[in-house]
């Protein structure tokens, strides 16, 4: 018997939309030109290129000139913060700020730096997963080349108050960055109006290609080149345009944030009967991460008293893909930090669940992983020993009952 496949994991990536995948085809075949030579079939690719450039930049309310193409967010995350800091740093500017559960491209940067005697304050967040303006504006020193903070986290959700932070770095007169993988078709952006420096985005997280990201950096701002070659994007970054993923980029950007309210009641929908249903069904639940001020499609929920692999590997069992934590990590056994980092206790913080709903979902599958996780987490209590010490009492439980 073949599993209709029920994918849930949406936050990790998504399926390229048929309308993306038809917008790039004839740039493998067709219009294969390299952007970067004078005759016509070249010059389709470049006029190419730039109607994608412009099209993230209407979704991001900045100009195409501020656009520069990468492979993907990782890349902007690591081009962004080191070329902040090390364009200041000669000028005495080496300390930046950041979060303590921010995706690793951005706290590995950061240790990087680190290793090179730049100073980092990593701010902590409250149970929900915010961090405040305020704590942003307390840690700000005459010496503070950069703050980076993501716009809403890729494992609970949590959207952070990012035009308040970056008018608080606006007003001080320092750099602004976020990294905005998991907001962009999820919310409304403008970066001008939210005085956001810079901001990192990836396509295959709105349903485009992988491979492919982008960086907005404001005008006036020449960071130094973290790939050095020929002289595409502007002379910032070089390497052959990958033209298909480009075009996918900006048809995918295009059709996230066209009717993003829409899109989002759709998602919030699922999402919150998910987390009312299990929430009432089963006891020693706790949803992670702001019950409001979260992605329309992210559901983190901890289950006491048993593993995520568990709860993985009997979804799997069932037809449905999830992840327990940040898809980057998921083959750790170590908690997620982003988990420890709103104050979970490790044993909590193992049994853990992430559901992300995207646009090809529908409330049905919503309603099949419920009935699954109803079976599921019964099952796996039954078999756990920390289960056991629970009911026993031997051990108190770290989760009300409801």
């Amino acid at each position: 018997m073949v599993l209709k496949t029920i994918y849930l994991d949406n936050a990790a990536t998504t399926p390229v939309a048929e309308d993306v995948l038809n917008e790039m085809l004839p740039y493998f075949k067709e219009h294969y030109g390299n952007p970067s030579s004078i005759y016509s079939v070249a010059q389709a690719s470049r006029a190419a290129v730039e109607a994608a450039r412009g099209k993230v930049a209407a979704a991001l309310g900045c100009e195409p000139a501020e656009v520069f193409f990468t492979a993907g967010g990782s890349e902007s995350d690591n081009w962004i913060i080191k070329g902040v800091a090390h364009k200041l740093a000669p000028s005495g500017k080496k300390h930046l700020i950041t979060t303590a559960f921010e995706h690793h491209a951005v706290l590995h940067s950061m240790a990087s730096l680190e290793k090179e005697g730049f100073e980092v304050t990593y701010l902590p967040v409250d149970a929900d997963g915010l961090v405040t303006a305020e704590q942003v504006r307390a840690a700000l020193r005459p010496d503070t080349a950069l703050v980076s903070i993501m716009y809403a986290n890729n494992e609970i959700g949590t959207i952070e108050p990012i035009a308040e932070i970056g008018e608080v770095c606006h007003a001080a007169g320092v750099f602004f960055h976020t990294d905005a993988v998991q907001a962009v078709g999820a919310v409304e952006i403008d970066v001008k109006a939210q005085h956001i420096d810079a901001l990192s985005l990836s396509g295959h997280k709105f349903n485009g290609p992988k491979g492919i990201g982008a960086a907005y950096i404001k005008k006036g701002v020449r960071l130094p080149n973290l790939i050095d070659g020929g002289g595409q994007e502007g002379g910032r970054r070089a390497g052959t345009e990958n033209v298909a993923g480009i075009v996918g980029l900006g048809k995918a950007i295009e059709i996230a944030t066209a009717d993003i309210p829409h899109k989002a009641a759709k998602l919030t929908e699922m999402r919150d009967y998910v987390i009312k249903t299990l929430c009432a069904a089963l006891p020693y639940v706790k949803l992670n991460g702001h019950p409001t001020k979260r992605l329309p499609g992210n559901v983190n929920l901890s289950f006491e008293g048993i593993e995520g692999e568990g709860m993985l590997l009997l979804l799997d069992a069932k037809g449905i893909c999830a992840s327990s934590g940040s898809a980057c990590t998921s083959g750790s056994l170590d908690p997620s930090h982003v988990l420890l980092a709103i104050g979970l206790p490790h044993a909590v913080a193992h049994g853990s669940l992430r559901l992300t709903f995207g646009v090809q979902n529908t409330m049905e599958e919503a309603k099949a992983a419920c009935e699954a996780l109803e079976t599921i987490i019964p099952r796996l209590r039954a078999m756990s020993p920390m289960w056991e010490d629970i009911e026993k009492g031997r051990v108190p439980a770290h989760l009300p009952v409801h």
